[in-house]
């Protein structure tokens, strides 16, 4: 009679546990990246009256007797069913669709969160401001001039430089193309007097020298007389203030010399396409392939060397390829137009913004037009998800049948994608957990009324001897 009194005090303790775990999700219901626990219940053991018996010749096979002692609970779990994502507009909120965590540092524990409420401390650091644990990934590196994203390093500290300065850059190229008019004065008979110049075509573009000080470079294009298909280009750097002897064009490595000639021929197929350039001095650039003059000129605001003589700088000046349609100068029998002018200086900036893309990039964007990649966020997956311990404030820490954590890029190795200026809400459904509850509460009373039961035999049981 004692067991199923025992029966009833493990149905209550594990149904209290359970009723724990349902107020909890019920708690943590607008918990930022809380995934909901589950109570799985199991019987407890069995006291055998009579164990099995085999058939006989005689009679057949006797199955066991068994009282069971109660139940307990056989498991807790987490479940890592994917929240809701909810907009916040901020761009150090995160949120990851898909499997992964975040990584955080607090000195050398490494934890690991679905809540990517960030921000930035007086340092510039990306942390979970709630606590400061400071969010893992790498730092991009810049070699030679070329910044590179190494994601096989160890984890580090994000560090946002807002503020920082973006030096100023010298321009080295300029892509330059444009069409032509192939049609003449004579073919445009009884045009205007506007619409008849059409024998030359000038544009200018902006270039910078090593101090981010701006430069007009200004290519003039004029039709050779009694030619066809042939122009002739003048450039000129700073043509308003500067001697426009200054500048210096050439085919090769190098730009010649001051005043070896700051103009070249451009000469087109009967297609309209480019066909070749000569330069002042007679080379001819190849029959195919790229086109690439080199433009030299004085930086009049830099220290003049020893020897008294400016400072020059080069930079290309690509025209396009030989045949060629896109970003390439033409010949056609359409009005004179700029299609494509692109060169690649700039003047010093400052980091005003970054914004984060899905694959976790961070990229910097400063004033003076530039972007740049600063860093890029890590995330961490494991075999078994759902054997992470809770530590608290949303993180999770490696268990022994977690696995270890497997860290790298979103969007690589069935990691999930990143997406800035929302978080995760909490999975917990309040309708399920309502409903738990009420199966809950009543097996608590169901377990209640055992005990009852038993009491109540127990004492039928004391006033036998009266």
């Amino acid at each position: 009679m004692m067991r199923s009194m025992f029966s009833g005090v493990a149905g209550l303790q594990n149904h209290q546990t359970r009723m724990d775990v349902i107020g909890n999700n019920i708690a943590n219901i607008n918990t930022t990246g809380f995934k909901k626990n589950r109570v799985n219940f199991q019987d407890l053991l069995y006291q055998q009256l009579s164990g099995a018996a085999r058939p006989t010749e005689d009679v057949g096979g006797v199955n066991p007797k068994e009282v069971g002692l109660g139940m307990q609970v056989a498991s807790i779990d987490t479940i890592h069913t994917q929240g809701s994502l909810q907009t916040t507009g901020v761009g150090t909120d995160l949120a990851i669709q898909g499997t992964g965590f975040f990584v955080l540092k607090s000195g050398s524990q490494t934890m690991f969160t679905r809540a990517g409420a960030f921000g930035l401390d007086q340092n510039g650091t990306l942390v979970n401001p709630a606590n400061g644990m400071r969010v893992q990934g790498w730092m991009a590196r810049e070699i030679d001039g070329v910044v590179s994203m190494d994601v096989s390093r160890e984890v580090e500290d994000l560090i946002i430089p807002v503020g920082s300065k973006d030096p100023a850059r010298a321009t080295t190229m300029v892509n330059f193309a444009c069409n032509l008019d192939k049609r003449t004065p004579e073919i445009l008979e009884g045009a205007s007097q506007a619409d008849a110049i059409r024998g030359t075509w000038g544009t200018e573009i902006k270039v910078y020298d090593s101090f981010g000080q701006e430069h007009i470079m200004s290519v003039e294009f004029t039709r050779v007389p009694g030619e066809n298909n042939s122009w002739t280009a003048t450039v000129t750097v700073d043509p308003e203030f500067a001697d426009p002897t200054n500048t210096s064009v050439g085919l090769g490595d190098a730009a010649p010399a001051v005043g070896e000639g700051n103009t070249f021929t451009v000469n087109f197929s009967n297609m309209g396409t480019l066909a070749g350039v000569v330069d002042a001095a007679g080379n001819t650039s190849p029959l195919e392939g790229d086109v690439t003059m080199m433009v030299a000129f004085d930086v009049q605001s830099a220290t003049p060397g020893e020897d008294g003589e400016l400072v020059r700088q080069e930079f290309a000046l690509n025209l396009g390829t030989v045949g060629g349609l896109v970003n390439t100068i033409t010949q056609y029998a359409e009005a004179s137009s700029t299609k494509a002018i692109i060169q690649d200086g700039y003047t010093m900036g400052y980091l005003e913004n970054f914004k984060i893309d899905q694959n976790g990039t961070i990229t910097g964007v400063y004033s003076n037009g530039t972007n740049r990649t600063i860093g890029q966020v890590a995330l961490a997956s494991f075999t078994n998800q759902g054997g992470l311990e809770k530590s608290g404030e949303n993180n999770y820490v490696v268990s022994t049948n977690s696995g270890m954590a497997n860290i790298g890029p979103a969007r690589i190795a069935g990691k999930g994608k990143i997406i800035a200026g929302t978080l995760e809400m909490s999975n917990v459904d309040m309708a399920e957990q309502f409903t738990d509850m009420i199966i809950t509460q009543r097996g608590f009373q169901a377990n209640s009324k055992t005990i009852q039961t038993a009491d109540q035999l127990l004492q039928e049981l004391l006033t036998l001897k009266r």
